[in-house]
C-alpha cells in the first residue's frame, strides 16, 4: 500500500463535502457536463452524450437547466 494512499483518500472525501463545482480545466464550454462527471464518478464523454441526448429529447429544457447552472455554480 502506498504511503500516500490514506492522505489521498482524506482529500477525497473533503472534495465531497464541498458540493458541485464546475470543472473549468477539463470543460469545453463552461465545464458544467465536466463538473457533473468529477461529482458522480462517469465518464465526462458519456456525461456530454447524455446532456446532447436529453437536450434533444426534452426540447431545450435541459439545455436552460445547464445555463442556470453555469452562471449559479461556483
Amino acid at each position: 500500500m502506498p504511503k500516500n494512499a490514506g492522505r489521498k483518500a482524506g482529500m477525497e472525501r473533503n472534495e465531497m463535502k464541498q458540493g458541485f463545482r464546475k470543472n473549468r480545466r477539463d470543460g469545453v464550454i463552461f465545464g458544467v457536463c465536466a463538473g457533473m462527471a468529477d461529482q458522480f464518478g462517469f465518464d465526462v464523454l458519456w456525461t456530454r452524450v447524455g446532456f446532447v441526448a436529453l437536450t434533444l429529447l426534452g426540447f431545450g429544457l435541459p439545455l436552460l437547466l445547464y445555463l442556470a447552472v453555469a452562471i449559479l455554480a461556483p
